[in-house]
C-alpha cells in the first residue's frame, strides 16, 4: 500500500499543468515576444554606468509579454477535471474529480493555478502551480507545489507547430527510486473549453516508463480579464 501511495503522490503532483496550456494564438509561428519601442538617445543618461541603449533595449524585450503570455492567459477560468491515475503498472486506476482556478499575475507575464480535490483514500488535495514564457531563454516554464509533498517540479515546455499541443518535461526527486527523475507530459486541446493531458514516468521498481495519469477537463466558469494585457 504505500508503493501505491508514494506513487500517487508523484501522479498527482503535475495534476494541474495541464490546465495551463491554451488555446493557441492566431499565428503560432511567431515564437518572439512582442518587441516595444526602442530606447531612445535622450533616454541613455537614465542608463545604469557603462549600459548602452541595446542593453537596455535587451532588458525590455525581457520583461514584455508577447504571443506565448496571450497563449498561456487564454487558460483563465474555472475547470473541473476527472482523473484516473495508475500507481503502478497493470494497477487499476484511482478515481478523482478536481476543480482548478487559473488567474494572471504579473500583468499578464505569468499565469497562477490553484488546485483543490481529494485523493482517493488520502485525503483533502491543494496544489500551485505557476506558468509564464521566458523571453530571454525562449521556453515555456513552470514549477509545481503540493500539500502531499516538500519538493518542488520544475519543467519546461515544448509548444506544437500548430499551437495544440504542449509537451512538458519535468524533473522531481523520485522518494521510492531515491534519485532525480524525469515526467514526459502530454497536453492537448481538444476544443475551446476541454483538454486532455496524458502523464508519462518511469516506474521506480523497473525504471521503464508507463502511462501514470489521464485527465480530462472541462471550463465550466468565464476566465476573468487579464489585467495589463499587453
Amino acid at each position: 500500500m504505500n508503493r501505491r501511495i508514494s506513487l500517487a503522490l508523484v501522479g498527482i503532483a503535475a495534476v494541474a499543468t495541464t490546465i495551463a496550456i491554451a488555446q493557441p494564438a492566431k499565428d503560432t509561428k511567431d515564437t518572439k515576444a512582442t518587441k516595444p519601442a526602442a530606447v531612445q538617445p535622450a533616454d541613455q543618461h537614465q542608463l545604469p554606468p557603462g549600459w548602452t541603449a541595446e542593453d537596455a533595449q535587451a532588458m525590455q524585450e525581457a520583461a514584455t509579454p508577447g504571443k506565448q503570455h496571450a497563449h498561456l492567459n487564454e487558460a483563465l477560468g474555472t475547470w473541473t477535471a476527472k482523473c484516473s491515475m495508475w500507481p503502478a503498472p497493470g494497477a487499476e486506476p484511482m478515481k478523482s474529480e478536481s476543480t482548478a482556478t487559473i488567474t494572471s499575475v504579473m500583468d499578464g507575464k505569468f499565469t497562477k493555478c490553484e488546485w483543490s480535490g481529494d485523493m482517493p483514500g488520502m485525503g483533502p488535495f491543494q496544489g500551485f502551480g505557476l506558468y509564464g514564457f521566458d523571453n530571454a531563454g525562449q521556453k515555456f516554464q513552470s514549477v509545481w507545489i503540493d500539500n502531499m509533498g516538500t519538493g518542488m517540479m520544475i519543467g519546461t515546455g515544448e509548444l506544437s507547430s500548430d499551437g495544440k499541443t504542449m509537451t512538458w518535461t519535468y524533473n522531481y526527486n523520485c522518494p521510492i527510486a531515491k534519485k532525480p527523475v524525469v515526467m514526459r507530459e502530454i497536453e492537448k486541446i481538444t476544443g475551446k473549453d476541454t483538454r486532455t493531458m496524458e502523464m508519462h514516468g518511469a516506474d521506480p521498481k523497473t525504471g521503464k516508463e508507463y502511462k501514470m495519469m489521464e485527465m480530462h477537463m472541462t471550463r465550466t466558469g468565464a476566465a476573468p480579464a487579464v489585467k495589463g494585457a499587453r
